[in-house]
Formats: structure tokens, C-alpha cells, sequence
């Protein structure tokens, strides 16, 4: 399984907001809305998460063996 949970860690310690990403990045409110529910986002998105936070991709993603 997938975990977006580093992207809010690493969005809290930047100061960046959902807003940051939609206009600094161009990321849609849809995917926003995707992240949020831990829907799968392309690979794209991730990249430019981390280009719009300045980031690694372990800053954004991580994954979680199914228990």
C-alpha cells in the first residue's frame, strides 16, 4: 500500500497549504482530493510535488507492506 503521509509531514514543516500546491504547482483540486483519500496519482504529480516543495520522493510517498 501507498501512504501519502510524508507529503503533509513535509508540507507542515514547509508551511505550504493544499493552495500552495494548486497554485504554485498547477496541481488540480481533483488530485488534491485523490492525495487525500490515498488514491493512486501519476508519477508525474509526484514529481512535481517534490519540484513545487522542493523535496525528495520519501518526502512525498512511502510504502506500506499489506499487513
Amino acid at each position: 500500500m501507498v501512504s501519502y503521509a510524508p507529503l503533509w509531514r513535509t508540507m507542515e514543516k514547509s508551511g505550504a497549504t493544499t493552495y500552495t500546491l494548486q497554485v504554485k504547482g498547477g496541481i488540480s483540486s481533483s488530485t488534491i482530493r485523490r492525495l487525500k483519500a490515498g488514491d493512486s496519482v501519476s508519477t508525474n504529480t509526484l514529481d512535481a510535488l517534490c519540484k513545487i516543495l522542493g523535496c525528495a520522493m520519501q518526502d512525498v510517498i512511502e510504502y506500506l507492506p499489506d499487513k
